[in-house]
């Protein structure tokens, strides 16, 4: 690939500094890799699930979810009824990326229909089919993936309808392929991943600080408008909104949903609080997920108690059994079964509930664990896990801590990227809790 080694350079400065790029900057980053995933990822992706023709069909403001991660930086939707169709010649080594549409869509995908010879776009769909006789068409459509499930009704009766007999046998669902093209990372992207997790880390780190709180008047709905109006500022998006909740020694343990929906607004932030919170940003069509602790220090403390800080590594220690268990060819459910069973071995009451990150924030591929199916998940689970690909290593597990006279539950949430070199977190993740305020060493009287 050759890629704008500048961009790149201005790219990784620019997020050091917390500066982010201009847009027009995004959009030669975002051009070229797309350009490389087209040239250089889809033709593998298409080899190794048997297609040598990919149709994708979309209509504006309605737009397939794989089409959208295909679009150049410019186009923020499909125009009219906008057709892709990727050929894959394996003999000549070519992959040609067509579109049947009015215009070219960016530099890479070439417009192949002009309207004032075939009035008709769906013949010149079909006439671009004869002319390559594809073995395998894939479409996309899906029961149990739902990114994968883009065709709409009408489209696909469309095609089918124009479809020419026999051709029709060898229409399939691209659903493997589908799902490889929005799981699987590029080196470029990766690249950029970490720098994304970083300004996610970041600003977790000022929302859970005497910057933003004060204790006994911030409300943990105030930190969670200020991650959000933080993120606006910074020139982002984030693709869920930010929770954050509060466990404390007068309070029961809830269940999952408390994190999640049930939780009490406006709580407001004590001295002695155990804080978490679920947050991401999206950047660059990256996306990041990522839960974190902190504790609000009291009157002469200088560090958390320490029967947190040791359920926090019991965090920890669920996070190394379950990324352990990770393998190529293997099934989440089966990863699932494996790490729950030798987390209870060890004494330790883990849930787990990781997904797919990326292109999406609940993407494509391998589910392992759902919060409310810690016995496996049917399909979505029996998906096999593949390199070059990031995960939201998402669990918890239950402590009792006897000081509280209660369970707590301690939740973390970091991406985490398997490669051919094994697993890595994408940017480090949390082995120690974030204090309010932070602690400071004083010299002198």
């Amino acid at each position: 690939m050759k890629f704008n080694y500048l961009i790149l350079f201005l790219f990784t400065i620019s997020l050091q500094a917390q500066q982010i790029l201009l847009e027009r900057q995004r959009a030669e980053v975002v051009d070229n890799i797309l350009k490389d995933r087209f040239n250089n990822l889809l033709p593998k992706l298409m080899d190794d699930t048997g297609f040598d023709m990919w149709i994708i069909i979309s209509r504006e403001y309605n737009e397939d979810p794989v089409l959208k991660t295909m679009l150049p930086a410019t186009w923020l939707n499909a125009r009219r009824r906008t057709i892709l169709v990727f050929y894959r010649n394996k003999e000549q080594n070519t992959i040609e990326k067509l579109a049947v549409a009015r215009y070219n869509i960016g530099e890479n995908i070439i417009s192949a229909w002009d309207k004032e010879k075939e009035p008709n776009q769906w013949k010149r769909l079909m006439q671009i089919i004869e002319e390559r006789n594809p073995k395998s068409i894939g479409l996309n459509y899906s029961e149990h993936f739902n990114i994968c499930d883009g065709i709409v009704k009408t489209d696909y009766e469309a095609f089918m309808d124009n479809l020419p007999n026999t051709y029709n046998y060898r229409v399939k669902s691209a659903e493997q392929l589908a799902i490889g093209w929005i799981e699987t990372r590029t080196e470029t992207e990766m690249i950029i991943y970490n720098q994304l997790v970083d300004i996610t880390h970041d600003i977790i780190a000022e929302a859970f600080s005497e910057k933003v709180i004060t204790p006994g008047v911030t409300t943990t709905t105030d930190v969670e408008w200020w991650m959000r109006d933080k993120v606006t500022a910074l020139g982002l998006e984030t693709w869920f909104h930010p929770t954050v909740d509060v466990q404390r020694t007068a309070e029961k343990l809830g269940n999952h949903l408390y994190a999640f929906s049930n939780r009490p607004e406006d709580m407001v932030i004590l001295p002695g609080d155990l804080l978490h919170c679920d947050f991401g940003i999206t950047y660059l069509r990256l996306n990041t997920d990522c839960q974190e602790l902190a504790y609000v220090l009291k009157p002469n403390e200088k560090e958390p108690p320490q029967f947190l800080q040791t359920a926090l590594k019991d965090g920890n220690r669920v996070q190394d059994i379950f990324t352990n268990n990770f393998e190529t060819g293997i099934t989440g459910n089966s990863i699932l079964s494996k790490s729950l069973a030798q987390g209870k071995l060890k004494g330790l009451r883990p849930a787990i509930y990781t997904h797919p990150l990326g292109t999406y924030g609940h993407s494509s591929g391998t589910t392992i664990g759902m919060w409310d199916s810690q016995g496996g998940v049917p399909v979505n689970g029996d998906y096999p896990l593949h390199e070059n690909t990031v995960y939201a290593i998402e669990l918890n597990t239950t402590v009792t801590v006897n000081e509280w006279k209660r369970d707590i539950r301690i939740m973390l949430e970091e991406a985490g990227f398997w490669g051919e070199n094994g697993f890595r977190y994408v940017n480090g993740r949390q082995t120690k809790l974030l204090t309010i305020p932070r602690v400071k060493n004083h010299q002198g009287n």
